[in-house]
């Protein structure tokens, strides 16, 4: 637990070098032309407080007290917006006293700017305003989220709050509060301290008054997250480097303890395949294949296929899922590789092994075989099994067999198209049959920097990347079902946005917003229309195409509006 405090302190530490936490920087800066010395604690303490109280307590509070979260977010918009009008109309303040100290006599110490510098009262004053500028830029800042904060979120939203979450809550947020203390306490220095700017320190306070103005406007029609991902995209190198702080396997371990978890099935690596062979022209024997178990249908074939009767023929066993990206990419290859070499003895077997509970649905998955063109047998391994006789551990994974039932290669992820069909070529000539030195001519679409990867919605795995649920709800293990007029907003960096949803019906709305507005021609997936996701009607639970940058990859604020209730 050790480990785990000190990263998630230096992963606070460091936030204030995010480009996250930048637009917020400049109304931290605006709070302290005034207020007094005790106002930089008040803005740092307002805004740790806020953040870690709200990110543990609001599915709670929600839970308890049903209404729309968004109303927080509102509430610190009209907050910014107000104190930053009071810099632009100082008499503004004296205004609402009058009208207010009738209820109040005490109103007077929470939003006087003008006190006497150095009285007591200013001090308390200063303490109270910055106080109250903090409380509402907690609600509103979102940091760039790591693994740690990324299992904080998780657990918060899934009411799985434990006392080592909220220790490391508080410890990574007294990291964000030090420097972020010490930048406010410069500021409100140089301003207090600098002669040369006495005579101008009424304009100031209103250029930074319009400052604040302008941010709870960017805010209130969240162009601040636009502004963020801007930032992201010119300064990438700062999302790698918080990810390898926290990735550690001591800090991952520890993540694992908090989460209750075991280590679920994995994704292969990105663009790392472990690749089991010799530098030679003959492939290492990696001993014999394990038989079919527990298939509960044999799709493309009509009777169950064994590993003893496909003795004597090359065969490609393929672990996929039909919602994995990864798997999908990998398909095109696949299918040709089959339809090439299918004369000469070939034989590819489509393990489907679902990582979702609605994969294991039969019609799905006979969608995903037309759609995708796939003519070779498919198996359904709703339970496991096959996958466990073979020990695999990632989507997709390759398994190629010789004639004697010899395992002779593995290929776990994508890419290596060109080495793994050379393979297949490899043992073909062994069993005699002749192949030409033509390899299959398609385009590799594996990544080839890092992308924002697979991010999960549900309660019971690992979120790697940064997500915001608005509005109500209904957080499961394996999903996350909506509410009418909830929202969901994600930074990403990708060329490509796909999301596997199961939609209560086939009238389901859900408008598709990409920095800030609605997609268009440019940059929508296929299965958008004019604006909205197009769900499929013969097979709604599916995997569908947002965003295609058309070859692009680059940093954006991808936001969902659901219209209608119960979407997953």
């Amino acid at each position: 637990m050790i480990v785990l405090l000190i990263f998630a302190f230096l992963s606070g530490l460091i936030t204030i070098l995010a480009p996250c936490i930048w637009p917020l920087l400049p109304i931290v800066l605006s709070s302290t032309t005034t207020g007094g010395k005790s106002k930089p604690l008040g803005i740092t303490l307002g805004i740790i407080i806020s953040f870690a109280f709200f990110t543990l307590t609001v599915s709670y509070i929600v839970k308890i007290i049903p209404f729309d979260p968004n109303l927080l977010r509102l509430f610190a918009v009209i907050v910014i917006g107000f104190l930053g009008l009071t810099l632009v109309v100082p008499k503004l303040t004296q205004i609402v006293e009058g009208w207010v100290s009738r209820f109040s006599g005490k109103f007077a110490d929470l939003t006087r700017y003008n006190s006497a510098p150095g009285s007591a009262k200013n001090k308390y004053q200063g303490f109270r305003g910055g106080l109250i500028t903090g409380f509402a830029l907690g609600l509103v800042w979102s940091p760039c989220a790591g693994p740690i904060l990324a299992t904080i979120a998780t657990l918060a939203a899934t009411q799985t709050v434990n006392a080592g979450i909220i220790l490391v809550t508080i410890v990574y947020v007294i990291g964000v509060g030090i420097p972020l203390f010490i930048f406010a306490t410069i500021g409100s220095r140089f301003f207090s301290q600098t002669r040369a700017l006495s005579p101008y320190t009424g304009y100031i306070q209103k250029i930074f008054g319009v400052i604040m103005i302008l941010t709870a406007l960017a805010i209130f029609t969240n162009y601040d997250k636009v502004i963020q991902v801007k930032l992201l995209d010119a300064i990438p190198s700062y999302s790698n480097f918080l990810f390898k702080l926290e990735s550690n396997q001591a800090v991952k371990k520890q993540l694992e303890v908090l989460r209750g978890k075991k280590q679920m099935p994995e994704k292969a690596p990105m663009n790392k395949n472990i690749i089991m062979v010799t530098p030679s022209s003959s492939l290492p024997n990696l001993g014999p294949a394990p038989e079919f178990a527990g298939i509960e249908k044999w799709l493309n074939s009509d009777r169950p296929l064994t590993m003893r009767e496909l003795r004597g023929k090359i065969v490609l066993i393929d672990f996929w899922t039909y919602t994995c990206i990864n798997c999908i990419r990998t398909l095109p290859f696949v299918t040709r590789w089959y339809e090439k070499y299918k004369d000469k003895g070939f034989v590819v077997v489509g393990v489907h092994t679902p990582e979702f509970e609605f994969e294991k649905n039969t019609n799905n998955v006979l969608g995903a075989i037309k759609q995708y063109n796939i003519t070779y047998p498919v198996a359904q391994d709703n339970d496991y099994k096959t996958w466990r006789a073979y020990d695999n551990h990632y989507w997709p994974a390759k398994y190629l067999i010789d004639v004697k039932g010899n395992i002779r290669y593995t290929h776990f992820g994508e890419g290596e198209y060109e080495e793994t069909e050379m393979h297949i070529k490899t043992l073909l000539k062994e069993a005699g049959e002749q192949v030409d030195a033509k390899t299959v001519d398609l385009e590799d679409q594996s990544p080839t920097m890092r992308m924002t990867p697979e991010t999960y919605l549900g309660s019971s795995r690992r979120v790697f990347g940064s997500y915001d649920l608005e509005g109500n709800w209904d957080v499961q293990k394996e999903y996350s079902s909506s509410s009418a007029g909830s929202a969901l907003e994600i930074n990403f960096f990708a060329d490509k946005v796909f999301l596997v949803i199961t939609p209560l019906t086939g009238e389901d709305k859900v408008k598709v917003i990409l920095d800030g507005k609605v997609v268009n021609e440019s940059n929508a997936g296929r299965d958008i229309k004019n604006g909205y996701i197009r769900f499929s009607e013969e097979h709604p639970n599916d995997l569908y195409n947002l965003i295609d940058l058309q070859g692009n990859p680059s940093n954006h604020l991808l936001r969902l509006e659901f219209e209608s209730e119960g979407t997953k």
